[in-house]
């Protein structure tokens, strides 16, 4: 039996993975159908307006990641699977690649479940997926999710304990980077290089340019470069992690 499937099995074994899913998915298509059902005439619903939600969705993918490796501190069961397999980096490796492939599938299916909801309501051409900014908007959120689940692996490896991990993850995505804003003079310019700041980039920019965009910065990199930067924090962070789990007990 392989690492892979080792963790595979580890992870399904427990309730949390189905919990994740449902939660991930009621808050993604629940806020994207209540946006699209609610919005006045006026406002046109674009295919980036149905992810409204996928940022509490995220949030409950980095709690899962997080979990992933915590418990099994918590619980000391992380003992007889070093024990099992001395190579702590291909544990780690193992667990990470399941972790976020999950992370991804979740990501997809809450994606697609909102954007087709909200087509069946609000029922208009502009939320028809013809651009590539607008597949981008729905098919490039399981690329962010399973991005956001190294995150919380690596700072679950680096933490070990289940509360700190995950306050440090939710308050640093939903926080930190945006109050690296008030800033004087230079916030604007960290913020710009902010990791989920610039996955958030990677999802909205490129689109038909608006009264209100025309008038804001250009960013420093494009959506691609955006995700590429995105994932490479995650992974040095990840590596970070994998080189704490070696050198210190379990």
């Amino acid at each position: 039996m392989t690492l892979l499937a080792v963790e595979r099995m580890k992870l399904f074994t427990t309730r949390s993975p189905w919990w994740c899913l449902a939660v991930a998915l009621a808050l993604t298509v629940g806020f994207g159908t209540l946006f699209a059902a609610t919005a006045p005439e006026s406002l046109t619903v674009n295919v980036g307006a149905t992810q409204v939600g996928g940022q509490l969705g995220m949030m409950v993918v980095m709690v899962l990641a997080a979990l992933a490796v915590t418990t099994e501190y918590r619980f000391g069961t992380i003992k007889a699977t070093f024990q099992a397999v001395p190579n702590r980096n291909a544990v780690m490796l193992a667990k990470s690649t399941v972790v976020a492939a999950l992370a991804f599938v979740i990501g997809e299916l809450s994606a697609f479940a909102a954007w087709g909801v909200c087509y069946l309501i609000a029922g208009n051409e502009v939320l028809a997926l013809d651009a590539g900014h607008e597949w981008r908007n729905v098919a490039g959120l399981g690329l962010v999710y399973a991005g956001a689940a190294l995150y919380a692996l690596a700072v679950g490896m680096l933490v070990r304990q289940s509360a700190g991990a995950i306050s440090l993850v939710l308050v640093w995505a939903l926080l930190v980077e945006s109050l690296v804003q008030l800033i004087p003079r230079v916030g604007d310019d960290i913020y710009d290089w902010m990791p989920f700041a610039a996955a958030n980039r990677f999802l909205q920019d490129g689109g038909p340019a608006t009264p209100m965009t025309a008038q804001m910065p250009e960013p420093p990199i494009g959506p691609w470069a955006s995700l590429v930067y995105f994932l490479a924090v995650g992974i040095v962070l990840l590596v970070v992690g994998m080189v704490t789990v070696r050198k210190r007990d379990a």
